[in-house]
Parts: structure tokens; C-alpha cells; sequence
């Protein structure tokens, strides 16, 4: 499922952002050019004190580029995971098993605050996601209050607004999270035993994308649906980018 948070972000803010208040942040159509200019200055200026780095692997790459074209290579030709979900989901999508490049991506979200690979891995979700399916309304799964706080973001928020650009579908962050107990390292038992508690905020979406960052027992997906199938929601696809065999 840098160091700072993402501009605009305050740690003591609502964990999820609204998609009106993201909206909200992005530059008017008369800046876009000007904003793109200044970006690419900056990364070619920036090579040449430090070389760009694949977010993947490590090894240098193009300042355009967020992975190698090694690590992307990889990354399309990951076998896509598409099984029946966890209890309340209908089906469960993944871009590819939990190792890789696939791994190096999730980890490099979650734990080394690269949020370029927000787009990476919805990339990859939505290559692997059949068409059929890649409809409803994006729902990413909450982060606990005090995770949020301390991260700065949201990996499975990060993924969910990338796919919304990509796609065109709406983002719709109407979950919410208690403090409860850390998922991840949990054993497996555990995680079953006591999932986390979730509930659902505001007007619920019929069809909902329950998006996530890695799918590893299923309960936080579970407890989700459930929250989900509670408020009126009538399906419930999961997509994560990575599946924990």
C-alpha cells in the first residue's frame, strides 16, 4: 500500500485531501506553459550538480524520466494479478507480484517519499486493469490519522489522483481511517484478526475503485468494502499496484 510534504499539504490537515481542494491548487490554464518552462530549467540545472537517478533501481537516468527505461521495461512486462477479492470486493486487480521493480516502486512511494511514482505505478494499474472494469469512482484506502501526519501523504491517495488524471475518472476520497494498529509487519493472522476500523464520510459512489498502494491478506481491502457496502455502495473493484503472495 523526499523528506517534505507536498506543497499546499499541512501535517495537521483532514488526512485526505478533497479532490476540490487538489483541484484548487493546479495553476491556471495561462500558467501551464510557463509552469512546465520553469520545471524542465530546473531539472536540466539540477543534472548537472546531481545527476538524475532512476526511483526504482538507482542508476542514473534522463531528468524526464521518473524510472530507467530498464526498470520500466520490467515494470510493463510484470504478469497483471486479476483474482476474486476479499470479502465484500469483486474483484482484485494487481499490476504484479510484490517483487522487482514492482517492489522497489511501492517501497520508494511509501517509504522514500518519491511521489513521481504515484504516476508510475497508476501506469501500471491501468495497463493492467481490464477495460471492462476501469469504471466507477476512484476510492483510495484511508491512511490512519497519525500516518498521514508524520508522511505528509498518502500513497494510495497519490496513486488514486494519478489515476483520475490518467483516466478521467473521478476521485472520490469518502473513506476514513481510526488510529488502530499498524498493518504493516504484521503476521498474517494478526492483520485477519484485526483489521483496521474504517468508515465512510459524505454521499458514497455505486461503483467504486478501492485503489491501494500493495495487496498483501486483504483485510484492509475487506474492511474498506465493508464500509463501502454499508453506505449504499453496489461493487467494489481493488486495484493496487503490487500482490504479497
Amino acid at each position: 500500500m523526499a523528506s517534505t510534504a507536498p506543497a499546499g499539504t499541512n501535517a495537521s490537515s483532514s488526512p485526505v485531501l478533497s479532490e476540490k481542494s487538489r483541484t484548487a491548487r493546479r495553476p491556471a490554464h495561462g500558467w501551464a506553459n510557463a509552469r512546465c518552462l520553469t520545471r524542465t530549467l530546473t531539472q536540466e540545472i539540477a543534472s548537472l550538480v546531481a545527476p538524475p537517478r532512476c526511483a526504482a533501481c538507482g542508476l542514473p537516468c534522463s531528468p524526464e524520466e521518473t524510472i530507467c527505461p530498464a526498470c520500466e521495461r520490467e515494470l510493463s512486462a510484470a504478469a497483471p494479478l486479476i483474482e476474486p477479492g476479499p470479502s465484500g470486493v469483486d474483484l482484485a486487480v494487481s499490476a504484479g507480484d510484490f517483487e522487482g521493480v514492482t517492489r522497489a516502486v511501492a517501497h520508494g512511494l511509501k517509504f522514500g517519499r518519491r511521489l513521481a511514482l504515484g504516476e508510475v505505478a497508476a501506469g501500471a494499474i491501468a495497463r493492467a486493469c481490464p477495460a471492462e472494469d476501469l469504471r466507477g469512482s476512484l476510492v483510495p484506502v484511508p491512511a490512519a490519522p497519525w500516518r498521514w501526519r508524520w508522511r505528509g501523504f498518502d500513497p494510495a491517495e497519490e496513486i488514486a489522483l494519478s489515476l483520475a488524471g490518467l483516466t478521467g475518472l473521478p476521485h472520490r476520497p469518502c473513506l476514513r481511517r481510526d488510529r488502530g494498529s499498524r498493518q504493516v509487519g504484521r503476521p498474517r493472522a494478526e492483520r485477519l484478526a484485526d483489521p483496521p476500523r474504517v468508515w465512510a464520510r459524505g454521499p458514497v459512489p455505486s461503483e467504486v475503485l478501492l485503489v491501494d498502494d500493495v495487496h498483501t491478506t486483504g483485510a484492509t481491502l475487506a474492511a474498506c468494502a465493508r464500509a463501502l457496502r454499508d453506505s449504499g455502495c453496489a461493487r467494489v473493484v481493488a486495484l493496487t499496484l503490487a500482490r504479497v503472495a
